[in-house]
């Protein structure tokens, strides 16, 4: 299979939380998963406060995978956001792993990846990451941040192949374990 790989417009953010959802309920281990809630990607892409890139199968045109970065704030604490705070995207996963107050301005967070199962095993997640991070560092970010479930082996390998590192291992989104790594764009 061939895939195109391109930025989302707003027209696409239906699609967007769609592919998430679907992607979620076929998970067999959901716990690995923090779906962001619709209303919350709605919002952070509405508002331009997170990009979303797609992989569409070429010969179908049909949706295979999205990745969505966000940008926190810079005065985001270190806590738990709960459900995705929607008034402000407070959380700063900068300040989780103890970077400096003057470095929080250059954090982006690699949000969400979500890859139907008939697209997997063709390096969606990790080509999307790509292209995301090519825009962040154009945009002058400089850490970015992801976390993910010590026991979703497949993103973990995943992200540790790109060069992010495990800095840390906390409670988050509710009491659910996760690893916060980091990639430092020079």
């Amino acid at each position: 299979m061939d895939f195109d790989i391109r930025k989302c417009e707003k027209n696409d953010i239906e699609t967007v939380v769609g592919l998430i959802e679907a992607v979620y309920e076929q998970m067999e281990n959901k716990e690995w998963f923090a779906a962001d809630n619709s209303e919350y990607t709605r919002k952070m892409l509405s508002q331009g406060r997170g990009t979303a890139w797609m992989a569409i199968e070429k010969e179908s045109g049909q949706p295979a995978g999205v990745f969505m970065t966000a940008v926190p704030s810079v005065s985001g604490q270190s806590a738990d956001a709960g459900e995705n705070a929607l008034e402000d995207y407070e959380e700063n996963l900068g300040r989780d792993i103890g970077l400096p107050e003057t470095e929080l301005g250059k954090v982006a967070h690699m949000d969400s990846s979500a890859v139907l199962p008939a697209f997997r095993g063709f390096r969606l997640q990790r080509r999307l990451m790509e292209y995301a991070e090519i825009e962040l560092y154009r945009e002058g970010f400089r850490h970015l941040c992801c976390t993910v479930h010590p026991d979703n082996k497949s993103s973990l390998n995943n992200v540790l192949a790109q060069g992010y590192r495990i800095m840390k291992t906390c409670e988050k989104y509710g009491g659910s374990p996760r690893h916060i790594l980091l990639k430092e764009l020079r």
